[in-house]
């Protein structure tokens, strides 16, 4: 993904599925299009389980910082 939308949710009392289903909504609104890709700090997510909420396929990806979701589509080959 070299694009996409950057999301803040900083609220500690929304659980991280929600603050996904939130974006992904705001995103369809905006867009006009499902997105497919979240992609999240590496220190929310399981490392040992693969997390896919409402379609979209949740990553870890370093460069985003706690609290922000980037969402967008993937980028196909």
């Amino acid at each position: 993904m070299r694009t996409g939308m950057m999301w803040l949710n900083t609220d500690n009392t929304v659980s991280l599925d929600n603050k996904i289903i939130q974006a992904v909504d705001y995103y369809k609104k905006k867009y006009g299009r499902q997105p497919d890709l979240c992609l999240v700090h590496p220190s929310l997510l399981d490392k040992d389980h693969p997390l896919e909420i409402t379609g979209v396929t949740v990553r870890p990806y370093r460069p985003v910082l706690p609290g922000h979701l980037w969402i967008g589509v993937e980028d196909k080959p």
